[in-house]
């Protein structure tokens, strides 16, 4: 039965992405970068909400919403736990300010989906430039911060298997300590339903966790980025203990 929700699923991704990729980028030509997010954020919230409850049998518990800053153009770096796709779909939608996503390059030239993500507002890096790739991330932060646009990266670079720990980098926290701006930490359980590189997803409850902001005034890089570290991990195991080796 999980195969054939999963065949579905995949079949609503890829029948919707085609329109909403040329939607998105013939919207573009008229459209502003926040008019262009929320427009990303409708199909997002059809592939994780009604699609992905009544086809898949996935529910999404949030905590922590209270810990969220407030303001309209408040600032705010969100650090996420990456184990699947689905993370990556779901937090836009809880989500009260657009988001911009710190991305390789590379994905802009995937057909539908990285046409419209290059159309819209967001930092995406030629991670082979290095420095200069993290002045980019940093000027473009800056502006978009101030606009009131959440940066939102993966601080372990890429999705790693469940009840597993990344290398945990620092590109998150130098633009936090370059910016003024907190770090929230996030924890979300997606592999107990959406493995990392499977096609068969599973129906069960994935648990979002938001944690309270970290200060970056006056703090290192590693300092920030060893206790947003702390956190997430902490929080994992507390949510998905099944996940972790008793120690």
């Amino acid at each position: 039965m999980a195969f054939i929700r999963s065949v579905l699923h995949a079949l609503w991704m890829l029948v919707t992405v085609i329109p909403w990729g040329i939607y998105m980028v013939t919207a573009s030509l008229w459209s502003n970068g926040t008019q262009m997010w929320w427009m990303a954020v409708r199909w997002l919230t059809w592939a994780v909400g009604p699609i992905g409850r009544g086809i898949l049998g996935i529910e999404v518990r949030v905590t922590g919403f209270e810990n969220l800053p407030l303001g309209e153009k408040s600032p705010a770096i969100l650090l996420v736990k990456h184990q699947s796709t689905l993370e990556t779909f779901l937090i836009p939608t809880l989500m009260p300010h657009p988001l911009a996503y710190v991305f390789k390059r590379e994905l802009i030239f995937v057909p539908f989906f990285g046409w419209a993500m290059g159309r819209m507002d967001m930092i995406h890096i030629d991670r082979r430039l290095r420095a200069r790739a993290f002045n980019k991330v940093v000027e473009q932060g800056k502006r978009l911060l101030a606009q009131g646009i959440w940066v939102i990266m993966f601080p372990e670079g890429t999705r790693i298997p469940r009840g597993q720990k990344g290398d945990y980098k620092q590109g998150g926290t130098r633009l936090a300590v370059e910016t003024g701006a907190p770090v929230i930490p996030i924890a979300v359980t997606s592999a107990k339903v959406w493995p990392r590189k499977a096609f068969i997803k599973r129906p069960g409850l994935v648990d979002v966790s938001i944690g309270k902001p970290i200060a970056s005034q006056g703090r290192s890089p590693d300092e920030l980025m060893r206790e947003a570290e702390a956190w997430i991990e902490a929080e994992m195991r507390r949510l998905d203990p099944e996940a972790y080796p008793q120690q």
